[in-house]
């Protein structure tokens, strides 16, 4: 994908978190270019479920980055209703409270978990594959 001078297009990250300083970690954490190979990222920060159904169904979304902590609709809900009603649906990339929850992300058929707190690097590492297949 180009833009209208010729270079790569960025890729839209939607973020979503009832907490913006969860939505701001993960933004501070892949920075605009979380590789070189990579367009830069372009974020949408979401803060209700409503409006991440109506984004990611509108389509241009290369990856969906949903708190699995979030109120009042977690995360892992709401990926398995994306992912259940939604095609073509974008990689899912849950952010978990507790590795105990591991399990709940397979069930909600995200594409990858990662835990709380944000880690940059582990991050850049699930999301970047997730983001090639832009």
């Amino acid at each position: 994908m180009t833009d209208s001078s010729g270079g790569a297009a960025p890729l839209r990250v939607l973020v979503y978190s009832h907490d913006a300083n969860t939505r701001a970690q993960v933004v501070r954490a892949l920075g605009t270019r979380p590789h070189p190979d990579l367009p830069e990222l372009e974020y949408v920060e979401v803060a209700t479920a409503p409006v991440v159904i109506r984004r990611v169904e509108e389509g241009g979304i290369a990856l969906a980055v949903l708190d699995g902590e979030a109120t009042p609709v977690g995360g892992i809900g709401l990926a398995k209703q994306l992912r259940d009603e939604i095609d073509p649906c974008p990689p899912l990339l849950l952010l978990l409270g507790r590795l105990d929850d591991a399990w709940l992300a397979s069930w909600s058929r995200a594409d990858a978990a990662v835990p709380h707190p944000v880690d940059p690097f582990r991050l850049a590492e699930v999301a970047v594959p997730l983001l090639r297949r832009a």
